[in-house]
């Protein structure tokens, strides 16, 4: 036994030491598009076939032949090709996050903001709020990396590439509804239904796929696990005393089968002889995680998910307008946290419970208070043309429900107008919550629109109208608040006059120096022009502009 646990032990330094040495040799992490494997091949998605060394894969004593093909196909051989694929996928990871890990130290964004407070015209400029405003991502980024947060982001990322799926369902089921209203199309109702129901039928297949395919699983084991959830014949088994029902615990009882199974996979890898292994380890990940589906997940996870739609329902009929406004109001600080990711299964398990997620239109009302401070600064900055320029570019975005660059190009860069937001976005939350008390639940089918592009995604208990109009209204209330909280308390009179300047000609003082000294006989002073001297030629009073750290790209 202790023989066996040694050579256990060294078996992941052995693939990991496989994957080292084939990275290199296929062009770099950053050469690696993708990362697949099958039975006995790592498939791999090159960006650059050129930068493969063939020979000298195939002189790599693991590497039994390469095959070139849609991807290219390295020869591992059954059992080895499992373990090493894993020890890849990570170094391709660890390189691709390298350069992020140890970037030149920007200043905090405090520190940015009160030595631009004090810079020349330069500071006020959009350049220099995007600059800022790629400082606080990075110093957020950064921030985020905890362990919780970047669990978090893990379980965004199992559910992030089903949206596609969700929202194009969500539209069909809404025009679905449409035409059964109108009683228009009575042949084609049925059609829709089939389309608009059978992805969600099967969601939690694709969530127990994704589960295993991100904490390093065999993603098609993950897939098998899940299905047992939805399986018809589950009706037959008792567990505690009672039947079970297809679906029992939805995609959280798929998420927590999937993650069973990638860790019984892992065990059965560091212990089943390489030569058992295709035969051993997928036959005890599907018995022994689909066991304790059966008579353990499924029921847990169906009372948490009861309890989520019981509480979500609780929360908006009795809580109302204010929840609605904590809500929209904390939303824009949870993005800014990255607390947002913990939503999406809470979401996808509305959505699959109710056929709406009732958080979602409220949510979407940070949007909109984003959309009215863009528009209040806009006017109270008449000169600065270059901020105006950027808002004017980020708005048609913003009403769609992009805010990113509205964020982080203008509010969170200034500071008031990202808190007078979060009040638009508060006020917009507690107009849609009280119409949620008042009986109208307004809810969205899908994830991840929001603004314009949830309109055709709305559904709740009444009428579409009824619906469109609750939803319309928050959207409005969310853009007035936002724009008179902005306007009147989103500036400090020393923020005003540094920021409402002319940047395209206050941008180079030199410029109006030189031509009046050129204009009395002398000669053009340069001590204003960039390279000749660290102080603007036009006063004199300025401190020079700080120099800005290279700004990282998220």
């Amino acid at each position: 036994m202790a023989t066996t646990g040694s050579a256990a032990d060294k078996t992941p330094d052995k693939n990991r030491a496989t994957a080292e040495a084939i990275l290199p040799l296929v062009g770099g992490a950053g050469n690696v598009a993708s990362v697949a494997h099958c039975m006995t091949r790592l498939r791999l998605g090159l960006h650059d076939r050129s930068l493969v060394r063939d020979e000298a894969l195939r002189a790599l004593p693991a590497v039994l032949g390469v095959v070139e093909d849609e991807t290219y196909q390295i020869v591992l051989g059954p059992g080895t090709v499992a373990r090493v694929t894993p020890e890849f996928e990570r170094l391709v990871a660890e390189a691709e996050a390298a350069p992020a890990a140890s970037p030149p130290a920007p200043s905090s964004p405090s520190a940015s903001a009160s030595a631009s407070s004090t810079s020349s015209p330069d500071s006020a400029t959009a350049d220099a709020l995007a600059a800022r405003g790629e400082e606080i991502r990075a110093a957020r980024k950064a921030h985020n990396a905890t362990p919780f947060k970047l669990f978090l982001r893990r379980i965004a990322n199992i559910f992030v590439p089903l949206i596609p799926a969700l929202i194009g369902c969500g539209i069909l089921a809404g025009l679905n509804g449409l035409l059964t209203n109108l009683h228009w199309l009575p042949a084609v109702v049925p059609a829709l239904a089939a389309m608009a129901s059978g992805f969600m039928s099967l969601i939690a297949v694709f969530v127990g796929y994704n589960t295993a395919k991100e904490f390093g699983g065999t993603p098609i084991l993950g897939g098998a696990v899940a299905a047992i959830i939805v399986f018809p014949g589950v009706a037959n088994i008792d567990a505690f005393g009672q039947k079970l029902a297809p679906g029992q615990g939805g995609v959280l009882g798929a998420l927590g089968a999937a993650a069973l199974a990638v860790y019984v996979e892992k065990w059965c890898r560091r212990r089943v002889p390489e030569a058992l292994d295709v035969l051993v380890t997928p036959t005890l990940t599907v018995l022994v995680s689909g066991l304790v589906t059966l008579f353990g997940l499924m029921y847990v996870a169906g009372e948490i998910s009861t309890a989520i739609g019981t509480f979500a329902d609780w929360l908006l009929s009795h809580g109302g307008s204010g929840a609605g406004f904590v809500l929209g109001g904390l939303f824009l600080p949870l993005v800014m946290l990255g607390l947002h990711q913990a939503l999406i299964p809470i979401h996808t398990t509305l959505i699959e419970q109710q056929g709406y997620t009732v958080l979602l239109p409220i949510l979407a009302m940070a949007g909109a208070g984003q959309v009215g401070a863009a528009a209040a600064v806009y006017l109270r900055l008449p000169r600065n043309t270059s901020i105006r320029r950027t808002i004017r570019s980020a708005l048609p975005a913003g009403f769609l429900g992009v805010g990113e660059p509205l964020i982080y190009g203008v509010s969170l860069p200034l500071g008031r107008p990202f808190i007078t937001a979060c009040v638009g976005g508060a006020f917009g939350g507690g107009f849609v919550g009280l119409f949620n008390q008042l009986g109208a639940a307004v809810g969205s089918t899908a994830i991840g629109p929001s603004g314009w592009a949830l309109f055709p995604l709305l559904a709740g208990n009444k009428g579409l109208g009824e619906m469109i109009a609750v939803y319309a209204g928050g959207l409005l209330v969310g853009y007035a608040v936002g724009f008179v909280a902005t306007y009147y308390f989103g500036f400090t009179k020393p923020m005003l006059r540094e920021l409402n300047v002319d940047t395209e000609t206050a941008a180079t003082p030199a410029t109006a120096a030189t031509a009046a000294s050129t204009a009395a006989g002398g000669a053009p002073d340069t001590s204003g022009t960039p390279g000749a001297s660290g102080t603007p030629g036009a006063s004199g009073t300025q401190p020079p502009p700080e120099p800005a750290a290279e700004p990282a790209r998220a």
